[in-house]
């Protein structure tokens, strides 16, 4: 398997980043990996905001329509999308200022991590923040 993030930048974006975190897919669906992914960054003092085409308030925070939708600052997106739709949220990551992207296990877009990483944005691909930050300690 190819490391897209070596340690020390999964360390970097879980430590030093910021602690709001855009989550692109997150919505009210508890099974889904989102939701549990998000309260467990919450847990973890990270602001979580909801991104999804319904913009609905998630774990107690506003939803928006889509990273160009959040009038603040985000530090690092998240990505719970489909890896054929993930290249263009990085994309649009890098366009709003996002110190890093974040695409969860199993979203993998190559060209995507080449480009973010070109535009000077850390990036970690096909893994997971809530199975890393418990590691991490």
């Amino acid at each position: 398997m190819t490391n897209y993030g070596d340690e020390a930048t999964v360390r970097e974006i879980l430590t030093r980043s910021g602690d709001t975190w855009a989550v692109v897919g997150l919505s009210n669906n508890t099974a889904r990996a989102a939701y549990g992914v998000a309260q467990v960054l919450q847990r973890y003092g990270k602001r979580i905001v909801p991104v999804h085409p319904k913009a609905e308030t998630v774990l107690g925070e506003p939803g928006y329509a889509s990273l160009a939708d959040i009038p603040f600052p985000v530090d690092v997106v998240d990505v719970f999308v489909n890896s054929s739709l993930a290249g263009e949220v990085a994309d649009q990551a890098v366009a709003v200022g996002a110190k890093a992207v974040w695409f969860q296990l199993g979203v993998v877009d190559e060209a995507a991590y080449g480009r973010t990483l070109a535009a000077g944005v850390s990036m970690v691909m096909d893994r997971c923040p809530a199975i890393e930050i418990p590691r991490l300690g």
